[in-house]
C-alpha cells in the first residue's frame, strides 16, 4: 500500500513537470515568433539534458524504482539557449516560422496530453471518494 502512495505522488511530480516545459517550450517558442522580424535576433531554445541530468544525480536513466527519479521539489524546468546550427538570413535573424510553429503545436499537445492524464487521476479519486456513498 505505501508503494502506490509513493507512486501517486511520482505520478504527480512527472506531470507536473511535463506541463512546466510545456509551458515553458511555448513561451520560447512564441517569443521567437514575436522576434521573427527582428534584425540580429537569434533563436532560443529550452535545453532540459541538463535539469534531467542534475534531477537523476548521475544515476542511470534506467532506473527501477520511484524513489530514483529526482527530489521532490524539483521543478523539471530547462535552461535556455541560444540555438546553435540554424542559418540566419542577411539581417542576422534566424528564426525559421516553421519550426517554432511546430513547436508551439508539439508543446501545446504534450501540455494536453499531461492535463488528460492529470484530470482522469482526479476523476479516479472523486469517484473513489463518491462510491463510499
Amino acid at each position: 500500500m505505501p508503494d502506490s502512495i509513493m507512486n501517486d505522488a511520482s505520478l504527480m511530480r512527472v506531470l507536473g513537470r511535463e506541463m512546466t516545459r510545456a509551458v515553458q517550450r511555448s513561451a520560447i517558442a512564441s517569443g521567437n515568433l514575436a522576434n521573427a522580424e527582428t534584425p540580429g535576433y537569434r533563436t532560443k531554445e529550452v535545453q532540459f539534458a541538463e535539469a534531467l541530468d542534475g534531477q537523476l544525480g548521475g544515476l542511470s536513466p534506467m532506473a527501477t524504482h520511484t524513489r530514483h527519479l529526482g527530489a521532490p521539489n524539483a521543478t523539471g524546468a530547462g535552461t535556455v539557449v541560444d540555438a546553435e546550427g540554424k542559418p540566419a538570413r542577411r539581417d542576422g535573424n534566424n528564426v525559421q516560422l516553421e519550426h517554432e510553429l511546430l513547436e508551439l503545436s508539439r508543446s501545446g499537445s504534450d501540455f494536453a496530453a499531461a492535463q488528460t492524464v492529470l484530470a482522469a487521476k482526479f476523476r479516479l479519486v472523486r469517484y473513489a471518494i463518491n462510491e463510499g456513498r
